[in-house]
């Protein structure tokens, strides 16, 4: 198989895990509010939410390589964030924790060897 052909088998291996996870979401949502939902909105619901997915992608993928580096950090999503405060303020918080986690991890491990 192709390297071409290889992308092409994993992006719909990609698109299809999406759509079942959209389709349970939507599923759910629809028995909470009382409603049908016909195959093609799942469907139409799942190519916007993969086109969102390449795009924040993309975008993330250039602020890395601005950066020059060829690993993307979290500051390249809290970049890609910066437009939508709720969401910058949500991720700014979760990454603040991380790194409080991580390094109350440090200290108690660096604890563990001492006498």
């Amino acid at each position: 198989m192709s390297l071409f052909q290889h992308q092409v088998v994993r992006r719909e291996r990609l698109k299809s895990a999406l759509w079942f996870i959209v389709g349970k979401a939507i599923d759910h949502e629809a028995l909470e509010l009382d409603v049908n939902v016909t195959l093609q909105f799942i469907g139409a619901v799942t190519e916007m939410v993969f086109g969102q997915i390449e795009s924040v992608t993309k975008d993330i993928e250039s602020f890395t390589r601005h950066a020059n580096r060829g690993t993307i950090s979290s500051d390249d999503v809290l970049f890609l964030a910066r437009r939508n405060t709720a969401l910058d303020e949500i991720l700014r918080h979760f990454v603040a924790q991380k790194k409080l986690d991580r390094n109350n991890q440090k200290t108690v491990n660096e604890g563990e060897g001492r006498c």
